[in-house]
């Protein structure tokens, strides 16, 4: 058996999707790191005082200019829509209803001032909050220390406001109330997911909004409007709609106006731009190019009013906003302070210098930023840090000597005015640049990264469908199909690195990590295609597909017309963001319609019948008794999928959806009656698993040896067992417990889990060390020698594969020579030969069964007991239609068993209380048996991420059970009894081969073939959907919900795929180190 060239080859595949992912991921996903760092106000940034400068009672790092602000954010306020142009005779829609705001700016230019407010992509609204609070360009990743919730730890304005004493108002959209937790004085939150809502969230704000502008008791008010963006979105912006929205909108600026104070500062923003269609998300023109409108009673600006209003990035608003309320300007904030705002009332000399004071401050905390962030993460290029740290240094000394010459009473002249207004161009010029860097690295989509990372994968799905025909070929070359397209790979990966170090750049590994992958891919089809034709024609005949008529081609590809047809529906549905929303429901639909209809295609065959039934009458007694069987199983595997959605989780885009009760702890559950029930419901399952799994160990004999294995099987499935139900006991009622137990408790939590964790690998050990769980009562009689076609012992692999037959049939020989002479003892007994393979698989699913069940909450149990249950029915359905089909080939898995088994680890990630969403993620599962926390990152990873992927570890890991299971269900001696006498005369003459999964053993190439072709298929079917997710996330990276609904999708698909790909490989590892136990079991079983 070829052992390593298939796991080498699957490896390969495997790595062939990981460069598709990272590719794709590297132009997709916009990511940077967050720091945890917090600006104050005893930091040295403060500008050096200059004379004339005032000092107020609330200066920090500058004077406060500003007492009060009220920022106003019109969700999807595009520029367009504040726009005001009179010379418009018929306006659309969403044209020339801001008329106010163009009075404003035009009757007092000082006071008033216009801007063009560009965002940021993503331009959602979240993204976007984020980007206009902590002046950072947030992306759809941001690393922090916070993993379980989106509240921003970074730190942000309201942070700033509320460290420093100020009381800060908001009403409107609800996300700011999960973005800033306990960070209002007062707050009105109101739902604002329901797009086709255009009224609640304004009408309600407007009920509170000038009662509290004259109340006074609040330092900065905060009122977000998402009228005018869900009117986008129902109707689109050229509605009459949207004109009555943006007309409300008009009418409550005008009276906000009267309200506001003369020194209360008035800013309204739109926190995106829409499309023609209404909606936002991407990066078009349309969607970043949104209004910012200033206005205070007290003059502000110059008499100077710009012909075109002035762009303004989002991010320039929190260090103005910081620095006029007196307060620290965020640590991580990479935006430009705006400049007019701080002009002052004195002369143009003081003007400027109020601004340099503004600038200086803004630049010495980019630089700090920047220069922490280079410590923290190594995105940013150091060339590039270099030159920017040259820029600030150069316009820091010009500063200092200007300063220097302001001190000692020089008089203005026109030379320093010039010289104020080179060195305030300097500091722009470094702000400006430090944000194109930020920018370059990490707000931009790369669409020919991403176009390639799908062809990757795309190519790689194709790889694994041609090699998985391919494989089924005995002379499958693996010097050809695997050694050279690795050889190829690797040389282009040597010369683009040697081209790296030639060219001193850096190097970026993931392309050449790519490029290596794409290479080895077109070697690997020029090896395939050129090898074909050439080994027909040195064969003398003509290829087979040649020789095979249509008809026969159309049987061929019929059975996967199914099975694909399905698979292709659930990829062309990753399109929907509805189907994504729902897919917890859709996938055990499209599951069950998978079984049905193979049950009804074996019907219409008429494989369900008898062989004696007619064919007229095809009624319920005339079906065979295995049909009945598979009926059973198909309504076991119905009741299952129905049962399976009582364990779901709930995503905030289903409306009135409740979450199932028993994702929740038993601590949570008051009713001590209650707690108690469902306490022992949870420990009957998990004793059921256990005795169910030592139940069909023991009826194929795979617990009678006394093997190291086998005693763990029967006393340590036990203890784990015992072990779980006790710590369940523990933390269901460890709020309850008295103070003197407190300690024990904290040991109990902490000691039981462990515990599981260090018996359960000790279990996975012994299973990779002693494999077989094969019993042997030899009482054999002196018998003639067992000779290899040189004579003598086994010396090597092919005399090894001689030597294997002539032990199967001398056992055979002798069990029917005792039982022909009427004794009861046969000579040789192997007890569990016959499910060697699968026993091994059974005990290691259980043990990764029993580690993940103790990472979820109780009553998971149940949703464990039904996986388990529900991948056995799969199994036997798989059996019983392997067997009534008659004409199929026992080492080929078909298609249909490769979807359902994929479809089952699909279903059950939602089953155990999972979704694609990262609030969803169960991460008390880091803190299982370490209540004390973590030192490292790393494990914690592993405990959430085992979590969150329990069904696919299970499912891949027992992916050669589709094999197997067909060999192990072989009808039992028991039955042949009851067959008719020509059935036995048949049966007689099969005796003289091994039977069950030792049939896999007569032929070991087949065998290899089989766990290839096996696993190149479960790859394909991942891929494939895998491709889809991919193509949708590109396709749809500028739809409203692609950051909610079709980005977390696909992180958490390629996740799933990379964890069942590994796993897969562990689960044929594992079969392999079984049949190489095996090997030499049968070498010490050689009579002497």
């Amino acid at each position: 058996m070829q052992r390593w060239p298939v796991l080498l080859f699957l490896a390969w595949a495997c790595f062939l999707f990981f460069s598709g992912i990272g590719l794709f991921t590297s132009g997709f996903l916009l990511m940077r790191i967050e720091l945890t760092n917090r600006s104050s106000c005893s930091d040295p940034l403060a500008a050096p005082a200059w004379a004339g400068q005032g000092v107020t009672s609330r200066a920090c790092w500058m004077p406060q200019r500003v007492p009060k602000a009220v920022l106003l954010i019109i969700d999807a306020l595009t520029f367009e829509f504040a726009r005001f142009d009179p010379a418009k005779a018929r306006p659309r829609p969403y044209e020339n209803k801001l008329g106010f705001l163009h009075q404003l700016a035009g009757s007092q230019p000082r006071h008033a001032r216009l801007y063009r407010f560009r965002a940021d992509p993503p331009t959602t609204t979240m993204q976007r909050i984020k980007g206009i609070t902590t002046g950072s360009l947030p992306t759809f990743i941001d690393v922090g220390s916070n993993f379980a919730s989106y509240a921003i730890e970074e730190d942000n304005l309201l942070g700033q406001l509320v460290e420093n004493g100020r009381r800060v108002v908001f009403m409107g959209d609800d996300t700011w109330d999960g973005l800033f937790p306990q960070k209002f004085f007062r707050s009105y939150f109101f739902p604002s997911f329901n797009v086709k809502d255009l009224h609640t969230v304004d009408d309600g704000i407007l009920q509170h909004l000038y009662t509290t502008v004259d109340g006074g008791e609040w330092d900065l008010l905060i009122a977000h409007f998402l009228g005018v963006d869900h009117c986008g979105h129902k109707h689109g912006p050229d509605h009459p709609e949207m004109a009555k929205k943006l007309t409300q909108m008009n009418e409550m600026l005008r009276s906000l106006v009267d309200h506001l104070a003369n020194d209360t500062l008035l800013v309204v923003a739109g926190d995106h731009g829409m499309t023609e269609t209404g909606d936002h998300g991407g990066d078009s023109e349309k969607e970043v190019n949104a209004a910012l409108f200033v206005y205070s009673k007290t003059p502000l600006f110059g008499a100077h009013l710009p012909e075109e209003p002035e762009t303004i990035p989002q991010v320039n608003l929190v260090p103005t906003l910081a620095l006029l309320l007196g307060v620290p300007i965020p640590y991580s904030n990479i935006g430009e302070v705006m400049a007019e705002l701080f002009s002052g009332d004195g002369g143009t000399a003081l003007a400027a210098f109020s601004q340099l004071s503004a600038y200086r401050i803004n630049a010495g905390q980019v630089d700090r930023f920047l220069h922490s962030y280079s410590l923290a993460a190594q995105d940013l290029p150091a060339e590039r840090l270099r030159y920017l740290r040259e820029l600030f240094s150069a316009a820091l000394e010009e500063h200092d000597r200007l300063l220097a010459q302001v001190r000692e009473g020089l008089p203005a002249s026109p030379e320093q005015e010039a010289r104020l207004g080179r060195l305030v161009v300097r500091f722009q010029h470094y702000l400006r640049e430090a944000r194109a860097v930020c920018m370059e690295s990490w707000a931009r989509f790369h669409p020919l990264r991403m176009v390639a990372g799908c062809a990757l994968i795309a190519a790689s799905c194709l790889l694994c469908c041609v090699a998985s025909e391919l494989a089924a070929a005995l002379d499958f070359s693996y010097r050809s199909r695997l050694l050279y397209p690795l050889l190829w790979g690797l040389a282009v990966a040597a010369v683009l690195g040697l081209a790296h170090l030639l060219t001193r750049e850096g190097l970026d590994l993931i392309l050449v990590v790519s490029w290596s992958a794409a290479t080895s891919q077109l070697a690997f089809f020029w090896h395939s295609w050129g090898r074909r034709p050439r080994r027909a024609h040195l064969a003398g005949v003509q290829p087979p597909v040649a020789n095979v008529g249509l008809w026969q081609r159309l049987r061929a590809w019929q059975g996967l017309v199914l099975p694909m047809g399905i698979l292709f529906i659930r990829c062309c549905a990753m399109f929907s963001d509805s189907f994504v929303v729902a897919e917890a429901r859709v996938a055990p639909f499209l599951l069950a319609s998978l079984a049905v209809l193979l049950v009804g295609k074996l019907h219409w065959h008429g494989r369900l019948t008898a062989p004696e039934a007619p064919k007229q009458s095809p009624g319920a007694a005339f079906y065979q008794k295995e049909s009945w069987q598979l009926l059973c199983l198909l309504a076991v595997l119905l009741a299952c999928l129905r049962l399976s959605g009582l364990f779901h989780q709930c995503r905030e885009e289903i409306p009135h959806c409740q979450p199932s009760p028993f994702l929740a702890p038993l601590s949570s559950l008051q009713s001590a009656q209650a707690k108690n029930l469902f306490y022992l419901l949870c420990v009957a399952s998990l004793a059921g698993l256990v005795y169910a799994v030592r139940c069909w160990l023991q009826h194929y004999g795979n617990l009678n040896s006394a093997s190291p294995l086998v005693l763990f099987v029967r006393w340590a499935f036990p203890l784990l067992a015992v072990w779980i139900a006790c710590y369940w006991a523990v933390t269901s009622g460890a709020e309850d417990t008295l103070g003197k137990l407190q300690e024990l408790v904290q040991v109990a939590l902490v000691g039981f889990p462990q515990a599981v964790y260090g018996l359960a690998s000790l279990g996975l050990l012994l299973v990779l060390w002693t494999p077989v769980t094969v019993f042997v009562k030899d009482s054999r009689e002196s018998v003639g020698p067992i000779v290899t076609p040189y004579q003598g012992a086994p010396s090597s692999q092919a005399d090894l594969q001689h030597v294997i037959p002539q032990i199967y049939r001398r056992m055979q020989e002798s069990l029917k020579t005792q039982l022909d002479r009427g004794h009861r003892r046969a000579t040789v007994a192997a007890y569990g030969l016959g499910s060697v393979y699968s026993a091994a698989l059974v005990i290691v699913l259980t043990l990764l069964g029993l580690l993940l069940l103790t990472l979820h909450s109780e009553r998971m149990s149940l949703a464990f007991l039904l996986l388990f249950l529900e991948g056995f029915v799969l199994l036997q359905i798989h059996a019983w239609v392997v067997s009534l089909a008659g004409d199929a080939e026992p080492f080929v898995v078909p298609w249909y068993a490769v979807t359902a088994w994929v479809f089952a680890a699909t279903q059950f990630f939602y089953s155990t209380g999972h979704q694609p969403i990262f609030p969803a993620i169960h991460w008390h599962a880091a803190f299982v048996g370490f209540q004390e926390g973590h030192s490292t990152h790393l494990l914690p990873a592993v405990l959430v991420g085992a979590n969150t992927f329990a069904s696919h570890i299970l499912f891949a890991v027992g992916c050669p059970l589709l094999l197997l299971w067909p060999f192990v269900c072989e009808v039992p001696n028991s039955q042949r009894r009851k067959l008719k006498k020509e059935l036995r005369e048949e049966l007689q003459e099969k005796e003289e081969q091994p039977i069950m999964e030792m049939r896999l053993r007569e032929s070991p190439e087949r065998f290899s073939a089989a766990l290839l072709q096996l696993g190149l298929k479960y790859l394909f079917v991942l891929g494939v959907q895998l491709l889809a997710c991919v193509l949708a996330a590109m396709v749809l990276r500028r739809h409203l919900m692609v950051w909610k609904v079709f980005a977390p999708k696909f992180l958490f698909e390629a996740l799933g795929f990379m964890v069942s790909s590994i796993c897969l490989l562990l689960g044929i590892f594992l079969v392999m180190r079984v049949d190489c136990a095996v090997s030499a079991w049968f070498e010490q079983l050689q009579p002497r």
